[in-house]
């Protein structure tokens, strides 16, 4: 897996691939990361939905729901 990867983790594309990463739900491997890497996927809960709103907070997007009935709010896709 970590020559598939040419010996580097696959979300930054700089560090040594030294982590195994996993599912904590299924207990899949999904590949080998960077400490970093590793530790800040696992912060922010392996949730793919909070991964995606890190992400557009660091290019610049507001993240603003949107009232759409007293107490409903509809999220940014």
């Amino acid at each position: 897996m970590i020559a598939s990867q040419m010996g580097l983790c696959v979300i930054c594309l700089k560090a040594p691939a030294v982590h195994v990463d996993h599912c904590h739900g299924t207990g899949k491997v999904r590949g080998v990361l960077c400490f970093n890497c590793n530790s800040a996927i696992g912060k922010l809960g392996d949730n793919p939905d909070a991964v995606r709103r890190a992400a557009a907070y660091l290019e610049g997007i507001a993240w603003k729901p949107t009232l759409v009935a007293p107490g409903v709010y509809q999220l940014p896709s």
